[in-house]
């Protein structure tokens, strides 16, 4: 999906079809006017610039002359109902770019081609965890890992420099919050930390091994309320007293990057994007903002974050699977990974072309951060909690002086009613 957004899926059915269509070729014809196979794919805005799409257009082109290739970009603004009209006709696309937390949704009810068959072909041992995982349902892979991005801090260098702070040195939570603590005198804020940045909080959440709600026999439940999760939130309320974020909005309100803009923070929780709109807003900032991945609980790896990005899907309504399986093959192979995590500063899909954005300091940050992604709960269900969000209200709650363990429960069984009056 696009990263940000960073929306969960919205709930809608979809169900299984087998690749073997694909292997056999049914459904392949020709039927552009010089005998070519028209296959028509829908891409997201912004999702590959005008001159990544050309590029790959002619090579595609010269390496499937039997296949003329239709590239639609398409808006996210009500992409869902979109999608899944698309997948209940006849005349679906075939080839679609959906956000990765939204394969379940569609996949749950029959209109995609199942791809399990394709992993080892594909690569998959060393896909990022946070793209495979939402690709699946219930054991089958229907969507394939497009690209990621994932959250990062964004740090000043100066003020870094100033409080005798060496960003390299930062690799664990208690290094982070001491190096926080310091960043944290007089008008300057060590960190900008809205109050309902939920995101952030799942990260700490999974690296105490917790999790926002679990399955058990058959049915979703909320687990804020576990020690794990508890123990994340807790780390989250250290941190987000050291600065002078609300705690009762998100990071949207107002947006973190005008607020950094201002000159008084010290770092933010960000993609690196976030650094192209600090200084748009503050162009003396130019050249003075860094990146390093959120740090984990241990200095041996980088903590947990949460996957936005996108996976491929291929619409079991397709006539033309063994083109669109074509077409995946290419833009999510190791040659175009590594040319479109370039062009648009993107993470690969796999962890193992991690080196091909080492160039680009943002980028590098969330590959690194990458390795640890993961994504919210694998169900359509999820579509209800993010609708009515009790994490957020958990949070500010917790915040404001609440009993954590209180309100950890109150919001576990609304997580858990939510998720199960949805299926």
């Amino acid at each position: 999906m696009k990263f940000r957004m960073l929306a969960g899926a919205s709930s809608l059915l979809v169900l299984t079809a087998l690749l073997s269509a694909c292997s056999s070729g049914s459904g392949d014809g020709a039927d552009g006017s010089d005998g070519a196979t028209e296959l028509t794919v829908w891409l997201m805005r912004d999702s590959v610039s005008a001159a990544f799409q050309k590029q790959f257009t002619q090579a595609f082109a010269k390496a499937h002359p039997d296949i003329d290739l239709k590239i639609q970009i398409q808006e996210w603004d009500g992409i869902g109902q979109k999608v899944t009209a698309a997948l209940a006709s006849n005349d679906a696309p075939d080839v679609i770019e959906v956000g990765n937390t939204q394969v379940a949704q569609y996949a749950q009810s029959g209109g995609l081609v199942d791809l399990t068959d394709k992993k080892a072909e594909l690569g998959g041992d060393t896909w990022l965890k946070g793209l495979a995982e939402p690709g699946t349902w219930e054991g089958k892979q229907y969507g394939i890992p497009y690209y990621a991005a994932n959250r990062v801090v964004v740090y000043r260098k100066d003020l870094f420099q100033q409080a005798g702070v060496d960003p390299a040195g930062i690799r664990t939570r208690e290094q982070w919050l001491a190096a926080t603590r310091k960043l944290n005198r007089g008008d300057q804020q060590g960190i900008y930390l809205t109050g309902q940045t939920w995101y952030a909080l799942a990260g700490f959440v999974w690296d105490e091994g917790g999790d926002l709600a679990v399955e058990e026999g058959g049915r979703w439940k909320g687990a804020l309320d576990t020690p794990e999760a508890q123990a994340g939130m807790r780390f989250y309320k250290e941190l987000q007293a050291l600065g002078k974020g609300p705690k009762d909005a998100d990071e949207a309100n107002p947006p973190q990057a005008e607020v950094m803009a201002q000159g008084q923070v010290a770092q933010i929780i960000s993609v690196p994007g976030g650094a192209n709109a600090i200084a748009e807003h503050n162009p003396g900032l130019k050249g003075k903002l860094g990146f390093f991945p959120v740090p984990g609980k241990t200095a041996d790896r980088p903590g947990a974050v949460f996957t936005g990005g996108s996976d491929l899907v291929i619409p079991a309504a397709s006539q033309h699977q063994d083109a669109a399986y074509a077409f995946v093959k290419e833009l999510t192979g190791d040659a175009w990974q590594k040319k479109l995590a370039l062009a648009m500063s993107y993470v690969p899909n796999k962890t193992s072309l991690a080196s091909a954005v080492a160039s680009d300091p943002g980028a590098a940050a969330m590959a690194a951060g990458a390795a640890e992604g993961r994504a919210t709960p694998n169900t359509p269900g999820w579509a209800a909690v993010e609708a009515e969000n009790p994490i957020k209200d958990y949070m500010t709650a917790v915040l404001t002086g609440g009993d954590m363990e209180q309100e950890a429960a109150k919001a576990s069984e609304e997580i858990t009613r939510a998720m199960n009056s949805a299926s």
